[in-house]
């Protein structure tokens, strides 16, 4: 019989995005995560699967709702397409899904959070 789990899953969700934003894909170690998140290496695998799966389970509750206000969830975005979506394509599917409810212009939205990101002038 499989132990219950002592960890609230939506939380563990926040924790693994604020550490891939800060991140990103690839520099994101499992190590990080689970520092980030509190669980053993064990327990992350055994819930999501591996740190993609992690990784899709963080994009796909970003990018719910009000997702183009959030600067995090932009982040996570530009982060899956720059990263991902080229060579993975369920995260190009959510990427592309999350882009078509937009209603505004896309390249805009993106282009404004990559700008923000810059240096300010000295």
């Amino acid at each position: 019989m499989a132990r219950p789990r002592n960890f609230d899953e939506s939380d563990v969700i926040d924790r693994a995005a604020d550490a891939f934003g800060r991140l990103g894909y690839a520099a994101c170690s499992v190590d990080d995560l689970v520092d980030a998140t509190g669980l053993q290496r064990g327990s992350l695998y055994k819930a999501f699967g591996s740190k993609r799966g992690l990784f899709e389970q963080v994009l796909r509750k970003a990018l719910v709702g009000d997702w183009h206000h959030n600067p995090a969830a932009l982040d996570l975005l530009i982060t899956a397409l720059r990263e991902m979506a080229g060579i993975d394509m369920p995260i190009a599917a959510i990427c592309r899904t999350a882009l078509a409810v937009y209603s505004g212009d896309a390249a805009l939205l993106l282009g404004v959070r990559l700008l923000d990101h810059l240096p300010d002038k000295e």
